[in-house]
């Protein structure tokens, strides 16, 4: 008998989300994915046993969600709600609100914080170690530039990409002003902006499609040696791995269904999981329907290739 051999695209979850989905990511901690959608859910799978452990209904649309530890985590609604969901338990409450959608949310370990961007222009970290109700876990408020439409974190670095094309950069210990005011260096829209792992930068994308690698303190550019490969989803539903630091495609992926609108390594860099999902980039019209890969990544499709240097003449 014939082996069965896995789609090139990866293993598809079942009971996925039945509208758009705006994010996914994969704990610290183990192979458990957490997954916010147009269709007013955040779910919890277990990506390795491809099953779905919970979910929560929201008044609106969920548009980031991010973990607590492995069994929790919070969201970010249109419904202008910051939610704490423990699916062990299933229990759900309300840290506070925004005046307008939700569109970020990260959650620091170093600091024990909560941190939302909001379509109102605000900045909100909580203390989700506190009761319920804004009055108790709101810590602070920060007027932004314009719209949050994207952030992450790493350490004590926060990185916020608003509309406008502004990159303001705080360190978590002293929020009462950006320790750098900055201007994407694309001509575009900011789609989405990720913190480099080991801390030196981050990596900033267009609606355009392109990708600008930035660093904290220029100084570091030439010391990122120990900096990861990344990926990249578009809406021509193709992932592409890049060598950050040589400017380099590594590898390519077969073409998902649809467009790309999220992407995550698990912890180990072993398993990708892709959000194949229309994001309505060209109007409403038919699509595949929404769905979520996990494919196994090899070590050849993600290490970087030792550069090859000319013989000098003699």
């Amino acid at each position: 008998m014939a082996a069965v051999v896995p789609p090139v695209v990866g293993r598809e979850l079942s009971n996925p989300p039945t509208d758009g989905i705006t994010n996914l990511r994969f704990s610290n901690h183990s192979d458990h994915l957490l997954v916010s959608s147009w269709d007013r859910t955040v779910r919890l799978y277990d990506a390795s046993a491809n099953v779905l452990r919970g979910e929560f209904k929201h008044g609106g649309p969920v548009l980031d969600c991010c973990f607590h530890d492995d069994s929790s985590g919070f969201s970010a609604s249109g419904d202008f709600t910051v939610r704490r969901l423990v699916f062990n338990h299933g229990k759900e409450d309300i840290l506070g609100r925004h005046e307008a959608h939700v569109r970020c949310v990260e959650y620091s370990y170093t600091t024990g914080q909560v941190i939302t961007g909001s379509w109102d222009k605000t900045l909100k970290c909580w203390d989700p170690r506190g009761a319920s109700g804004q009055e108790r876990t709101l810590v602070g408020t920060y007027a932004q530039p314009e719209r949050v439409y994207s952030m992450s974190l790493v350490g004590h670095r926060l990185v916020v990409a608003t509309a406008g094309r502004h990159v303001n950069i705080y360190d978590l210990r002293n929020m009462s002003q950006p320790e750098q005011r900055r201007e994407s260096s694309l001509k575009y829209q900011t789609r989405c902006v990720r913190c480099y792992p080991n801390g030196t930068g981050y990596a900033l994308s267009s609606v355009e499609g392109r990708v600008a690698m930035e660093f904290f303190d220029l100084s570091e550019a030439g010391q990122s040696k120990n900096y990861g490969t990344f990926a990249t989803g578009g809406c021509d539903g193709i992932v592409n791995v890049w060598d950050g630091n040589n400017k380099k495609r590594l590898y390519q992926y077969a073409k998902y269904p649809t467009s790309i609108a999220a992407l995550s390594f698990s912890r180990d860099g072993r398993l990708l999981a892709v959000a194949s999902s229309y994001t309505y980039e060209e109007g409403d019209k038919p699509h595949d329907p929404d769905a979520i890969f996990v494919r196994s990544v090899n070590e050849v499709e993600v290490k970087p290739k030792p550069k090859v240097y000319a013989n000098p003449p003699a």
